[in-house]
């Protein structure tokens, strides 16, 4: 997921759907470009559109950033829906399909995905969306000048946070922890890393599937186990109150170019933000999101999946286009691409890192999609709602002086609530 959008993106999205339609009217002779709707932005918008340059047909590429849905609501509000979107949210591909909004698809041959992920873009037993590009959403990043051995277990990571949080107390080095909590889908990845890690076999993905209770052991046990890091004190740069007012791109920065942090948890897309801020040579290297023991951690992933609206048989063949192994090489090369099609061989990753994660893709039984992407309705989340405003009450509490139990219990209540109002889960 990129970066969240601000509250006031919806008025401006909608102003520019009016706006696209209003141009595409004007135009005539050539037969109009295929149009996609994309959370895209900067690099990964350049990159796209170098991808889709290679397409037999003209494609115009509309960036629509992460408050997507408001936008393709209006659309179809309209009667101008796009012929393809990319939506970074599974649970947004099945709540337009059962809306009747979306074309049933049907993928290339050399299609190929790690067990489990296909199911997410189906309703009703039929497809109506393809991943065309995945994260890795369990890995910490650190400069080894900063760090020389990073935490192999929970304990290590709350042991090394407490000590370097001390030397940061008093002035004798960086905080431990940059994090971008005021945007909430940051917390969620953290809480999703922890709960797959503590909760038994098929518990993580029950709930996603509304079928298990919030109020669970599990729940609390990996509340508990945030509020234990959280609540440390000299954890962040400017401490819990600063941290929310820090969004993604800025908590990047505090690691690689202001270095006030030792340590930054989130996704494979940070190279794209540390590429352009930081100073100096060194490079950043990653280590997984610890968990109980020293192997065998849970792996979290997120993705972008293609769909195609009704009525639009060119959408339907371009979001086939898009799902061959072979299409997304332009971007592959160039770096910063991670492919959820595991038919794409691994030396054809530029980086080794990539090559790794790529690699940590295809393990069997370790993958987890993103919990949060997955959930019905409001809960999914998005700016002051759902599981991120519930993520960020609880940052607020444990950072803030409210004891840990305190914090579970009511962050444990909201989510068991929440879920109940929108059919996700008891």
């Amino acid at each position: 997921m990129t970066t969240a959008a601000r509250p006031s993106r919806r008025t401006l999205l909608r102003a520019t759907a009016a706006a696209t339609v209003t141009a595409a009217a004007g135009c005539s002779g050539a037969p109009p470009a295929v149009q996609v709707a994309v959370v895209w932005s900067g690099g990964e918008l350049a990159r796209f559109r170098e991808v889709v340059a290679g397409y037999d047909a003209g494609v115009q590429v509309i960036s629509a950033g992460n408050d997507i849905d408001a936008f393709l609501r209006a659309r179809q509000l309209a009667g101008t829906s796009p012929d393809v979107a990319i939506l970074p949210r599974s649970g947004l591909v099945v709540e337009y399909a059962r809306r009747g909004w979306l074309r049933e698809l049907t993928p290339a041959a050399s299609y190929a995905l790690p067990p489990g992920l296909a199911d997410l873009l189906s309703a009703d037993g039929r497809r109506y969306g393809v991943w065309v590009k995945a994260a890795h959403k369990s890995l910490f990043w650190y400069f080894p000048s900063m760090l020389h051995t990073p935490p192999r277990t929970w304990d290590q990571l709350v042991t090394l946070t407490r000590r370097l949080g001390a030397r940061a107390r008093a002035g004798d080095g960086p905080a431990p922890l940059a994090v971008g909590a005021a945007d909430g889908w940051v917390l969620t990845d953290w809480f999703e890393n922890v709960l797959a890690d503590v909760a038994p076999a098929g518990y993580y993905e029950a709930l996603a599937r509304g079928e298990a209770d919030w109020r669970s052991p599990s729940t609390h046990t990996a509340l508990d186990r945030l509020a234990e890091l959280w609540s440390i004190d000299g954890a962040f740069p400017g401490g819990g109150r600063r941290a929310l007012l820090t969004q993604y791109e800025e908590s990047v920065i505090q690691v690689v170019y202001h270095q006030r942090a030792t340590m930054l948890f989130e996704a494979d897309f940070v190279d794209d933000v540390s590429g352009r801020f930081r100073r100096g040579s060194e490079q950043l290297k990653t280590f997984r999101f610890p968990g109980s023991r020293v192997a065998d951690h849970p792996l979290i992933i997120g993705g972008d999946a293609a769909v195609a609206f009704a009525g639009s048989t060119r959408g339907a063949e371009l979001v086939r286009w898009l799902s061959d192994g072979s299409t997304f090489q332009p971007w592959l090369s160039a770096g910063g691409y991670l492919s959820p099609n595991v038919s794409v061989p691994l030396d054809d990753y530029r980086d080794p890192v990539r090559r790794r994660l790529a690699a940590e893709l295809r393990t069997p039984g370790a993958v987890h999609f993103d919990l949060s992407d997955g959930l019905p309705g409001p809960f999914t989340g998005s700016d002051g709602v759902g599981i991120w405003r519930i993520m960020q009450d609880f940052f607020a509490d444990v950072t803030n002086g409210v004891a840990a139990g305190e914090a579970t219990r009511r962050a444990v209540g909201q989510l068991a609530a929440a879920a109940r109002s929108t059919g996700g889960g008891r």
